[in-house]
């Protein structure tokens, strides 16, 4: 695409295409250092997280942990007898963390940084350009003096399966957006968002069938973690199916209810049905061809988040798009140094990579944490057993019951859980940490600063843990690792 006559190009030091979290740090980092940034949103300002991910799901998901911690605790399991949640008030309730699908709030605060927003399309015209389909049709053509950064993200990916057209199946966008509770869902894939899902509709009152193609839960974690999270599903009523894929789809209309052919030969009735069963970069209608990429493509970077393979080094992603790590903190964190790196290469500084690594990103590769907000929370940072052994580490494994240290105990009685740390034997300090179990989540930051930090095993004997909390559980990890 090229510009024509008419068009009246609009130059900015720094052109951002995604509006959701991570271009918004990116363009708060780049208005700091002084840059003109203009942000193009072809949907709503706050992106993915907002409305279809981070926040309605763990709205959904919120209200039952509160309701099994109460019934985990003698005394308050009696006052809350065998009361069941409230689905409006809960749909309700996030509905209220989405804004309701309005972004005004989240244009505030953009505005308020001094961004200017562009709405529309954005496509990659050639180095430095791009140019915004806008919704009334008309055309843009910006020009970016320094940079243009894409924080695009990805979608979700559906199979293509015979009749899964007519099936209109569910993706996480629906799955996290639905204003009704499915009577019968079927959750395809054992993932992150499958057992998620899995657990916030089975709460909600969905019977829900989970079918997973491997055989078990969670597959890149540890894989106790995927056991424990499998047990607590099956206590709520849920089916899990292992071994087991989707052939194809049946449905006579949208308000009919939707057969699933498996692959083992039988076939699953259900109201719903959701795919979980991966991600894309939404690059395909990007214009990476105009800069010598190939549309579609996952976006290759540098630690600094510049592009590689683009000539003068003006390109830069951020975010999942760069397939780093798919999770809104660590897209947050590539946003803030890519911002910082571009403010200093405006200005002819040279890269700050020193300590603070203020212009270069390590922790989305070597020390990434995620939760996932099942019941029982499932916490790492760092590698796995696996990942260590798989990398040629020399590792000591250190595993130990979660059940067994006072402060769980009190959180609720008959608690289930298991912590995990593998540690390097040759650098003596922490690769990856594992937790499995209930209030853990808050445990996971002083394991990612253990492991970011390389801090010493010795010196995290003079870490002491509150008496009775459950993070004694570093204290019981480290007397068994020293035996």
């Amino acid at each position: 695409m090229s510009a024509t006559s008419k068009d009246a190009p609009q130059t900015y030091d720094v052109i951002v295409i995604g509006a959701g979290p991570t271009g918004e740090n990116v363009a708060d980092r780049t208005r700091a250092a002084g840059l003109a940034t203009a942000v193009v949103e072809s949907e709503r300002v706050g992106g993915e997280c907002s409305y279809w991910a981070c926040m309605p799901s763990k709205a959904l998901l919120r209200p039952s942990a509160a309701l099994a911690d109460a019934r985990a605790v003698a005394g308050a399991r009696q006052a809350v007898g065998d009361r069941q949640l409230d689905p409006a008030a809960v749909l309700a309730r996030r509905d209220e963390f989405t804004s309701h699908w309005k972004d005004a709030g989240q244009v505030g605060w953009l505005e308020s940084v001094g961004a200017e927003l562009v709405r529309g399309e954005g496509r990659l015209d050639g180095p430095r350009r791009v140019v915004v389909r806008t919704p009334d049709g008309g055309r843009r053509l910006l020009t970016a003096r320094h940079a243009v950064a894409v924080c695009t993200g990805t979608r979700a990916v559906v199979p293509e399966l015979p009749g899964i057209a007519d099936a209109h199946p569910w993706t996480s966008r629906e799955a996290t957006s639905s204003p009704t509770v499915p009577g019968r869902l079927i959750v395809v894939g054992g993932g992150v968002v499958g057992a998620e899902m899995a657990t916030a509709w089975a709460a909600l009152g969905s019977s829900v069938t989970l079918l997973v193609r491997g055989s078990g839960l969670l597959p890149r974690m540890e894989p106790f973690a995927g056991e424990l999270v499998a047990e607590a599903l099956k206590a709520a009523g849920a089916q899990i199916r292992t071994g087991v894929s989707v052939t194809g789809l049946r449905r006579a209309s949208p308000s009919s209810p939707v057969t699933a052919v498996l692959s083992d030969g039988g076939r699953l009735e259900a109201d719903e049905i959701l795919f979980a069963t991966g991600r894309a970069p939404r690059t395909d209608v990007l214009g990476l061809e105009t800069v010598g990429l190939s549309p579609g493509d996952w976006l290759d970077v540098d630690d600094t988040l510049r592009v590689r393979g683009v000539p003068d080094g003006w390109l830069y992603a951020a975010g999942d798009v760069n397939h780093r790590a798919l999770l809104t903190h660590q897209g947050k964190y590539q946003a803030r140094i890519a911002g910082a790196a571009i403010g200093a290469r405006a200005e002819g500084r040279a890269l700050d990579t020193a300590a603070w690594g203020a212009h270069s990103a390590t922790a989305d590769t070597a020390a990434v944490p995620q939760v996932v907000f099942t019941d029982p929370e499932v916490c790492a940072v760092g590698l796995s057993a696996a990942e260590a052994e798989r990398a040629g580490r020399r590792i000591r494994v250190v595993d130990y019951d979660l059940g067994q240290v006072a402060g769980a105990a009190l959180f609720a009685d008959g608690y289930r859980g298991r912590a995990r740390m593998v540690v390097d034997l040759d650098r003596g300090h922490l690769v990856g940490v594992t937790f499995v179990g209930r209030g853990t989540a808050e445990l996971l930051h002083s394991a990612t600063v253990a492991v970011a930090g390389e801090v010493p095993v010795e010196r995290l004997w003079h870490a002491v843990p509150s008496y009775p909390t459950i993070s004694e559980i570093w204290l019981r990890l480290l007397e068994t690792y020293r035996g």
